[in-house]
């Protein structure tokens, strides 16, 4: 079951490390980025800490406010959050066409929400794999106690070099998870070597569209605070995605923003301009309480030293993640279906 009150969240604060651990741990994931020094090429060189710390210090935030599944969806009048997401996440199982008894690989997992819904939507088993002991620790018990534990498993590994033999996996797919990359080839060879000839991999993408412009430098900025709050080495475009897959092996068969047909707006959790019950905790004024609310444990000492940081640079991210989906510059939700061929060439 999700985490949901404020003690929860504030005993999750920095995942496996020691609690006097969390404000140095910020302040090393602050120094990755460009508000504080970093840059690019630093972020894609020790994206294995980045994103390690990263989800070590925001993943009980996360499940406090998404819950156990940690990704956009798009989203039709009058259906909740939650509707949406366990929606977008059987799409995903349907285009890959998973039956009873496939093997099947998440990749960068979380604590595993969408793979408990797929697994129970289509009877199939699958592996996460995710590089983060503490989310691998939260699903191994959430997968017990939705009873899908003798199916579903965790593997603790690097996507980017994963310890799998050729040829193992029925179908792979990643929700919002191989933006991580540093390389966006890299990780599409490394998937591409474990999935069967003629299976697919599908995944839902984090990227700048058409209208991003890196010469302006309100886009820039935008890119900027989306990458500090969620840990990523770079946004790519939509084009380098579908290149780095074609340069793979993959064949595309078909790729498409899916934000684009959304009646409601991506973003719309987010959004200051937009009030919901079903998802208070991401609204301004949730994030708000939230804020103030880690602040008072913080300063009780329920909550380590550094949490508030943590809640004040998701803070940025959140408003950088709107501030893109308004101006149409950045999708959560790039949909791409891509097979490994029969024969390879």
């Amino acid at each position: 079951m999700a985490r949901s009150g404020a003690l929860d969240l504030a005993a999750g604060v920095g995942g496996k490390m020691k609690k006097e651990e969390v404000e140095s741990a910020v302040e090393q994931y602050e120094k990755y980025h460009v508000h504080f020094g970093g840059n690019e090429e630093t972020r894609k060189a020790h994206y294995t800490d980045m994103v390690n710390k990263y989800y070590d210090l925001a993943t009980s935030f996360y499940e406090f406010g998404w819950g156990e599944s940690f990704h956009f969806a798009p989203r039709w009048v009058g259906e909740s959050l939650k509707e949406s997401i366990k929606r977008h996440e059987h799409f995903l199982a349907l285009q890959l066409g998973l039956k009873r008894g496939m093997k099947v690989l998440d990749i960068g997992c979380g604590i595993g929400g969408p793979l408990r819904e797929i697994s129970r939507f289509s009877f199939v088993s699958i592996t996460g794999l995710n590089n983060n002991e503490y989310q691998i620790t939260r699903g191994t018990e959430l997968n017990r106690l939705a009873g899908v534990d003798k199916t579903c498993n965790f593997v603790k590994a690097d996507f980017m070099k994963m310890p799998f033999p050729d040829n193992t996996f029925d179908a792979v797919y990643a929700i919002e998870a191989t933006c991580h990359a540093p390389d966006a080839l890299g990780c599409y060879k490394e998937i591409y070597r474990v999935l069967r000839p003629g299976q697919c991999f599908a995944a839902y993408e984090w990227c700048m569209t058409e209208h991003y412009d890196p010469e302006n430098q309100a886009h820039q900025k935008i890119k900027s605070e989306i990458e500090v709050g969620d840990g990523l080495p770079d946004v790519r475009s939509a084009h380098q995605c579908l290149e780095a897959l074609k340069q793979a092996g993959f064949e595309v068969l078909w790729g498409k923003d899916l934000a684009t047909d959304s009646p409601l707006p991506w973003y719309s959790p987010l959004d200051s301009r937009r009030f919901s019950l079903s998802s208070f905790r991401l609204t301004t004024i949730g994030r708000f309480l939230t804020r103030a609310m880690v602040q008072v444990l913080e300063y009780a000492g329920l909550a380590p030293p550094g949490s508030l940081r943590v809640s004040s640079f998701l803070e940025r991210a959140a408003e950088g993640l709107v501030e893109g989906g308004r101006k149409e510059i950045f999708t959560p939700m790039y949909f791409f279906l891509a097979r490994k061929p029969v024969v390879e060439s």
